[in-house]
């Protein structure tokens, strides 16, 4: 991320601080450990993967559906800045809804995601859900 796009990224992480929605998703401490123990390089490529199959497509499958809401701290850090599905890329991010998303603009979305992350890393887990099953593996 260059030193243009730091302020744009903070801009929009501040905004999206205020939705009570968006706000309220952190990485728990099983979500915590699987960045800790992966790596972000490595969660990094699991979101460039997500983003290209799952938010690229011009159309992409079960839009609007298609992130989970736990399961990986990437579907976790999708919801928290609203890049989770096309409706949302385009009413926070400004992306258009039915066209395919060029590299530029996944690479953008993965600078938000990664920045998300790294403020994450910085605060204590949050509280697990009394009964939710521990993370599995999906890479």
């Amino acid at each position: 991320m260059d030193d243009e796009e730091k302020p744009a990224i903070q801009d929009l992480l501040a905004r999206l601080q205020k939705s009570r929605f968006r706000a309220r998703f952190h990485l728990n401490h099983a979500a915590q450990g699987y960045l800790a123990q992966r790596g972000m390089d490595t969660i990094m490529d699991h979101a460039a993967a997500f983003i290209r199959t799952r938010l690229a497509p011009m159309h992409p499958l079960n839009d609007g559906k298609q992130t989970p809401m736990r399961g990986h701290p990437v579907f976790i850090a999708q919801h928290a800045t609203a890049s989770c599905c096309r409706s949302c890329l385009r009413k926070w991010h400004g992306l258009p809804k039915d066209v395919l998303l060029d590299a530029a603009q996944q690479r953008a979305i993965l600078d938000v995601i990664r920045a998300w992350l790294m403020r994450e890393i910085d605060q204590p887990a949050s509280c697990v859900r009394q009964g939710s099953p521990p993370q599995g593996e999906l890479f």
